[in-house]
């Protein structure tokens, strides 16, 4: 059975690991060992209609740890990780993680430059639809690695999710696709809270959520 841990006390199983020790593996155990407390996530839970919520919990130079929250029918585009290791615990609610792979496009080149996955700017993109992960509290832990970095994450029904997402190393940006333009383009990574406290405005998510805009996170600050 998972333990029931505080959100604190499972970041300092975390900060216990170094370059040298983690592997996907010794970090997903720990994720599926573990049944977080509610109580000590309270004050990273925040939410908004009009966007999901990337609410940070820690950062150093080895991990970046949130809080995502989502309202019912919220989603993230299509997007990469820019090699990252990543893994995903649904606290309250079902999300479903819809897994893709790159196959080509017409900007190649643009690969692996300048500590970049990729600099983006294609306009004909191949991606094949790998599978579906569902995962719900004390079931599937989603995982991310150099491999498999391609995916989109939905709400699954009617009940908000609350997600709470580990990454190694941080990012401050990555490549999202839009299919229907074709086009795949930098996307920064925003964030609506830090350390509990939100650091997004109304006149900020009004510009990010304008008409002819993609929904998508806050700046961060």
């Amino acid at each position: 059975m998972p333990k029931t841990r505080r959100i604190d006390e499972f970041v300092e199983l975390l900060r216990g690991f170094t370059p040298e020790t983690l592997t996907s593996g010794s970090v997903l155990e720990i994720c599926q060992d573990t049944d977080l407390d509610d109580a000590s996530l309270a004050r990273y839970v925040h939410w908004n209609d009009a966007l999901y919520t990337r609410n940070l919990i820690y950062r150093d130079d080895l991990f970046e740890i949130m809080a995502v929250c989502w309202q019912k029918g919220q989603k993230t585009v299509l997007h990469t990780h820019n090699g990252q290791l990543g893994w995903m615990m649904v606290n309250r609610g079902i999300a479903e993680v819809t897994n893709f792979k790159w196959q080509g496009c017409n900007a190649p080149e643009g690969q692996n430059q300048g500590g970049l996955d990729c600099v983006a700017g294609a306009t004909e993109i191949r991606l094949s639809r790998e599978h579906v992960e569902t995962c719900g509290r004390g079931g599937q832990v989603n995982a991310i690695d150099r491999e498999r970095t391609i995916h989109q994450v939905a709400v699954v029904g009617d009940e908000p999710v609350v997600s709470v997402h580990i990454y190694s190393r941080p990012i401050d940006s990555c490549v999202a696709f839009d299919l229907e333009a074709p086009r795949c383009y930098r996307r920064q990574l925003r964030y609506y809270s830090k350390f509990g406290d939100v650091v997004m405005t109304p006149a900020d998510v009004q510009s990010l959520t304008a008409p002819g805009r993609s929904p998508a996170p806050p700046r961060q600050s």
